[in-house]
């Protein structure tokens, strides 16, 4: 379960983000989450619900997970699709000449404070 490991880095990152602004306690964090990303969104929840308990700055912080939809290019045809309904091959011209364009990553967005 490489969830907590993720969690373990958001929460570095947000404990640093705050205390470069003086920020005593974090509330909502807004996350962007791939739909190719391998990270279980209810495996991050429960990960996030632990964790944050051990964390004085992040104590009852919520959690919101907003998707990011997989979409693949076809540098034949030029054309973008859904990547988890096609795979790698694209629905237009057959072509496996295709890349992911966004859909793998994870972001922090938005991070409320009190």
């Amino acid at each position: 379960m490489h969830e907590l490991g993720v969690v373990f880095h958001i929460i570095d990152s947000i404990e640093e983000v705050a205390k470069e602004n003086e920020v005593s306690h974090v509330s909502k964090v807004v996350l962007e989450v791939g739909e190719v990303s391998a990270i279980v969104n209810d495996y991050l929840e429960d990960c996030w619900n632990w964790a944050v308990k051990k964390h004085p700055i992040m104590t009852d912080c919520k959690l919101e997970i907003r998707d990011i939809p997989a979409i693949t290019f076809c540098e034949d045809c030029k054309q973008t699709y859904e990547t988890v309904k096609y795979g790698k091959t694209c629905p237009y011209c057959q072509s496996g000449h295709t890349y992911l364009v966004q859909g793998n990553e994870a972001n922090i967005k938005e991070i409320e404070v009190e």
